[in-house]
């Protein structure tokens, strides 16, 4: 059965599909753009990459020859031949067909000139599935310990789903990275990918990781950016304003699934457990990446960060919203969220000023403390975040 996704393509303009492997690019591509409407081309295929690779004036050619009917070409993976941006900002110019290029890894396009098409395709980013997507077949505890990519619902037996996670991990240090020549050695990125995955959603000490993983910090910030770039995580940057208390301005970074970040901890096989740090880890991560997917899925302007002040007290997450006051948000994986356990946030918010608290929970009731709103996280995320 095919998941409708949150993510809206408009159909009669060129974009950009940019997300990981494996989180659906392809598939939505295909029941948008049918084959009835659309060619496609797979540039993971060594032939055509190869073609393409020694030729890429030939795709000119080969649209110029399409029949009126075909309105949309489809290129996927096409990081691997840059070098077609060129010949598609010229088609995009020349003829009236649109383009949806897919995409695993930004890195490759920097170079490649995809500054070219700023304004003529339009950028889309993809996850894996949100809960509201896959809202009746959810389940929270499965959510955090294997994650939301597509095969996961597929996979009934949790032992091909940890043989996927763990392929999947070696794939991409395969695929895009020792053979796009990432990185010289790959065993010390192996390594940092292990450490990196283990620090998931913590303030980065770059000095820390340096010395676990054996290799100086100039090294762990490529590495961190070779992540970015590679769309396997982001960072969540230090809240910066005119605030009375010295904030830290270190980032935090998230990988994109918390599955996926469970396999390159190699942790697969330790079930979280409710009521733990580890659970409530999860939770804060699959929190914030719902609400990553809900902002990207409706193109909004949100601008998302931390807050840490000089004597550790945080927030979870910031969120700035255009035209409307700050909203901060505290992450509780309790059942039961009390007084005492917002007593910080409380203090935190209360100081800023003008702003909206809310407390995204486990808690099944909604209420109020003090001026903090706690709210059963579903429907949190549904008032706050989706299709805002």
């Amino acid at each position: 059965m095919l998941i409708k996704r949150l993510l809206k393509l408009i159909k009669n303009h060129s974009c950009f599909l940019f997300g990981p492997r494996g989180v659906g690019k392809s598939t939505l591509a295909r029941h948008l753009f049918d084959e009835t409407r659309a060619i496609t081309f797979n540039l993971l295929k060594v032939e055509i990459r190869e073609r393409f690779l020694k030729k890429p004036d030939e795709l000119s050619e080969i649209v110029k020859a399409l029949p009126d009917s075909i309105s949309h070409v489809v290129i996927d993976e096409i990081q691997k031949v840059p070098n077609l941006l060129d010949v598609i900002h010229d088609l995009i110019e020349s003829t009236d067909k649109h383009f949806i290029m897919t995409g695993s890894s930004s890195r490759k396009l920097k170079k490649g000139g995809a500054n070219l098409l700023a304004g003529r395709a339009f950028v889309n980013n993809l996850y894996p599935f949100s809960f509201f997507e896959v809202e009746e077949q959810f389940d929270l505890e499965e959510a955090l310990n294997w994650g939301l990519m597509p095969k996961m619902f597929e996979y009934p037996d949790v032992e091909i789903k940890k043989q996927y996670l763990q392929t999947y991990a070696h794939t991409y240090l395969k695929e895009e990275i020792w053979e796009e020549h990432f990185v010289k050695d790959l065993e010390p990125f192996r390594r940092f990918l292990e450490v990196a995955a283990q620090m998931n959603g913590k303030i980065i000490n770059y000095a820390n990781i340096a010395r676990d993983v054996g290799i100086d910090e100039k090294t762990v910030k490529s590495y961190y950016i070779i992540l970015e770039d590679t769309l396997i995580g982001f960072f969540l940057e230090g809240f910066e304003h005119s605030f009375r208390k010295r904030l830290s301005t270190k980032p935090k970074f998230y990988f994109f699934d918390m599955g996926v970040a469970r396999a390159l901890a190699r942790i697969l096989s330790l079930p979280l457990q409710a009521s733990t740090p580890a659970y409530g880890e999860a939770f804060e991560h699959f929190i914030i990446l719902e609400c990553i997917k809900l902002r990207d899925a409706s193109h909004s302007e949100y601008r998302f960060s931390y807050l840490k002040t000089k004597d550790d007290a945080e927030i979870d997450l910031v969120v700035e919203r255009p035209g409307q006051s700050v909203l901060f948000v505290e992450i509780k994986s309790s059942t039961h969220v009390t007084r005492e356990q917002l007593s910080s946030f409380i203090h935190l918010t209360r100081d800023f000023g003008e702003c909206e608290a809310i407390c995204l929970c486990d808690d099944p009731l909604e209420k109020l403390i003090d001026h903090v709103r706690v709210i059963p996280w579903k429907e949190g995320l549904k008032r706050y975040f989706l299709n805002v």
